[in-house]
């Protein structure tokens, strides 16, 4: 990274996987910035009100500024009031977590949630603004079934299969393997995965097309013990369902529309 505005965006993004705070000499090191730079670089973010310092250890933390930017931009982009009522409806028959996810050129991002009705047990709620890993969740695969396998593989090596940490211990860690996964679901006509994104969870997922390109996924997740493979394939024709409501109504945010060049 070789100037301020690379930098300030990198220590943006990175202070995301810290909630509680990061020290200048594990982020310098980490993102490989030069311990002065780095200091310099955070100083600005924090005069800027991006980040803020933790007196008691000097950590560095990012500041609900970024996420305030996130939520104006979603609440004007309308996406809010396009898709919460499809979400609300999914989650409320299924009793389990039901997210929304845009593609953004070459990324998966997601984007709104309804949580279930259910409150015992096991509650499966990842933050969103995440980026999918397109290789291990049920909405990486639902969008990458829609491209060519050359495509396909191609976006899930730029990101990389992640850490063995970073997914449940039936993912794919092979392009061979990925692409048993992705033949399945589009025989299947929706993506379905069991111990894949993390442990003891499952999740399922369809995408969303406008004018025949998939412009993002919608999915149901929740532990394995409720959502079996049996409850899963009951639930797709739903899940389809909104998809197909979702997708002629989708311009109404500006959002959606934005895929990845080059799809089979």
């Amino acid at each position: 990274m070789s100037n301020a505005l690379d930098r300030g965006l990198a220590l943006l993004e990175h202070l995301a996987r810290y909630p509680h705070g990061a020290p200048l000499s594990l982020l310098a090191t980490e993102l490989d910035i030069p311990f002065s730079a780095c200091h310099r670089v955070l100083a600005d973010l924090r005069r800027l009100g991006y980040v803020r310092q933790v007196e008691a250890q000097g950590d560095y933390l990012l500041t609900t500024k970024v996420v305030s930017l996130g939520l104006g931009f979603l609440s004007s982009a309308g996406i809010v009031n396009v898709a919460e009522p499809l979400l609300d409806r999914l989650a409320e028959s299924s009793g389990e977590l039901v997210r929304l996810s845009i593609v953004d050129e070459d990324r998966l991002i997601w984007v709104a949630k309804s949580q279930g009705v259910r409150q015992s047990g096991l509650r499966y709620d990842p933050d969103m603004g995440m980026e999918a890993r397109l290789s291990c969740t049920s909405s990486g695969h639902a969008w990458l079934m829609t491209l060519s396998d050359e495509r396909a593989l191609e976006l899930v090596l730029r990101q990389g299969f992640g850490a063995p940490g970073d997914y449940g211990p039936k993912a794919p860690t092979t392009l061979k393997a990925l692409l048993g996964f992705l033949h399945a679901a589009r025989v299947r006509g929706y993506a379905m995965i069991e111990e894949v994104f993390a442990p003891g969870m499952a999740a399922l997922a369809v995408p969303v097309f406008r004018r025949n390109v998939a412009v993002g996924v919608i999915s149901i997740a929740g532990p394995r013990s409720r959502l079996s493979a049996d409850y899963m394939h009951q639930l797709a024709p739903a899940l389809q369902a909104a998809s197909a409501e979702l997708g002629p109504i989708s311009n109404a945010s500006t959002l959606f529309g934005r895929p990845a060049l080059g799809k089979g």
